[in-house]
């Protein structure tokens, strides 16, 4: 149980570097909402899902495999060094070539400016070599510098959107005072370009933070050691572009097949399952590296699947809260009516992502065992199934058939995984309560989006406190050595 009590430890901290920077970026989906129209947005989405394939791309698995090696080598310096310089190699041709190749990148991919371009490969550039430095942070059990540096970035970022979207166009910050920025902002650039333009720099601020990890380290580059990282990056490589592909290629053919407006709204509503993604990616950022490093304890495997239980109540509970309070996020974080159209989507994708997350947390059978190509395969089925949903039912039911394809994919994925999980690292896993919670969680999720409850508060409250009455009933001894100092 103290091993336990350590990795939640972690992981709030964690969760603070997760939850509190995404969730000023959810909270500036009102201010972009606000400032642009549906189609506009879609410009805004549009980029960020370029961003998604390029950053898996280049990354080309070297974070999980990271993680796997460092606990299994034993210079694992040479493991960090080799790590960062594969990385800092092949994203430094990237800028050159992407540089060079500006101008018909924006032409094939229909940017506005060749700006837009430039802007995103450089964010990408910054973002992807500070993987390896973030990954080391994590690895080594320093969360709050962790915390302390996302949360700087996403400060930037989010200050930046203010002075540029609000700040200046409503005439508050005198011409005095930043005369250069205002110079640039009055240069007929398109308004959306701010949001890059703040992302980039916030990027940059963030590499700068991280460079005295980059002078700890001894500049060796060790063949062996990045052959057994590619080996097993690669598979993870393709299976994070199908996550993307399951991701965004939504939001791609809703713009193509009804309109960019369509999209727009689509992809604001499903910021409201940002929620799930925000919990999802904080248990992932503590679970990651305490999963490869206590692989070897006697108890692992009673470790895993008391994380995932907890995992899957926590999910239950969050998608609980949002849907039986959506209209109240909703209200906050959209604003604008139009598109309020798409809000019975987020129950889906709420589901939806949680079964993601359970099946990140099954991912450890192929983590550990070593076969990578397994997750591979598995991601590419899901995004096989995003697409043919999609392009199947997107004429014959709208943006439905997306929230319903997302649904269907991560679905299927975490059902193949722990099945097939089973017979190479079998784990204890409590099904009856994991599948007994999720099943309840929907049900009452339903229950509360139905016409007439909806809305309705009073009701609303007690579906939520039923089922934290029953998980407490269900687990209070477990809760109590939790909590136990």
């Amino acid at each position: 149980m103290g091993t336990l009590k350590r990795f939640f430890k972690d992981t709030i901290i964690y969760g603070i570097a997760a939850i509190l920077p995404r969730a000023i970026n959810i909270f500036l989906v009102r201010l972009h909402t606000d400032v642009f129209g549906a189609e506009k947005y879609a410009i805004n989405t549009d980029y960020y899902v370029y961003a998604a394939y390029l950053n898996a791309i280049l990354t080309y698995g070297l974070e999980t495999a990271f993680f796997r090696f460092f606990s299994k080598e034993k210079e694992k310096g040479k493991v960090v060094s080799t790590s960062f310089i594969s990385l800092l190699i092949t994203t430094c041709l990237f800028l050159v070539v992407a540089l060079f190749f500006a101008d018909n990148i924006a032409s094939i991919f229909g940017f506005e400016s060749i700006l837009h371009v430039k802007i995103l490969i450089w964010t990408v550039f910054f973002d992807t070599i500070v993987v390896i430095p973030f990954a080391y942070l994590r690895v080594t059990n320093q969360p709050i510098k962790f915390t302390g540096i996302k949360i700087f970035n996403i400060s930037v970022f989010a200050i930046l959107n203010v002075l540029f979207l609000w700040i200046i166009p409503n005439g508050i910050l005198s011409e005095d005072i930043l005369p250069k920025i205002l110079h640039f902002y009055e240069a007929g650039q398109p308004q959306v370009i701010y949001i890059f333009l703040a992302n980039v720099i916030a990027s940059f601020f963030t590499f700068v933070l991280l460079i005295p990890i980059l002078f700890k380290m001894k500049w060796t580059l060790n063949p062996e050691i990045l052959k057994k990282l590619l080996m097993y990056g690669l598979p993870i490589m393709v299976g994070s572009l199908a996550y993307v592909t399951n991701e965004n290629v939504d939001k791609l053919f809703l713009g193509d097949l009804i309109g960019k407006k369509e999209m727009g709204i689509y992809a604001a509503c499903y910021k409201l399952g940002v929620f799930m993604t925000l919990y999802i990616f904080a248990f992932r950022l503590g679970a990651e590296p305490f999963f490869f490093n206590h692989a070897k304890e006697v108890n692992a495997k009673e470790n895993y699947a008391t994380i995932l239980k907890w995992f899957t109540i926590l999910g239950a509970i969050f998608m609980l809260i949002v849907v039986c309070y959506i209209d109240l996020f909703s209200s906050i974080l959209l604003g604008q009516k139009e598109y309020f159209e798409a809000l019975s989507i987020v129950p889906i994708i709420l589901l939806a992502n949680l079964c993601l997350g359970i099946y990140n947390n099954l991912a450890i059978w192929y983590k550990l065992t070593d076969r990578t190509s397994y997750g591979m395969y598995i991601s590419i089925l899901g995004a096989i199934i995003t697409v043919v949903f999609n392009l199947t039912m997107i004429p014959k039911i709208g943006f439905m058939a997306s929230a319903w394809a997302t649904l269907a994919a991560y679905g299927t994925m975490m059902l193949i995984s722990y099945f097939i999980g089973k017979k190479y690292y079998p784990v204890p896993y409590d099904l009856k309560r994991i599948g007994g919670y999720l099943i309840l969680s929907t049900l009452i999720s339903f229950i509360s989006f139905q016409q007439g409850l909806r809305g309705d508060y009073l009701i609303n409250t007690g579906l939520v406190l039923v089922f934290l009455t029953i998980i407490y009933i269900s687990e209070k001894k477990q809760i109590k050595q939790l909590l136990k100092r």
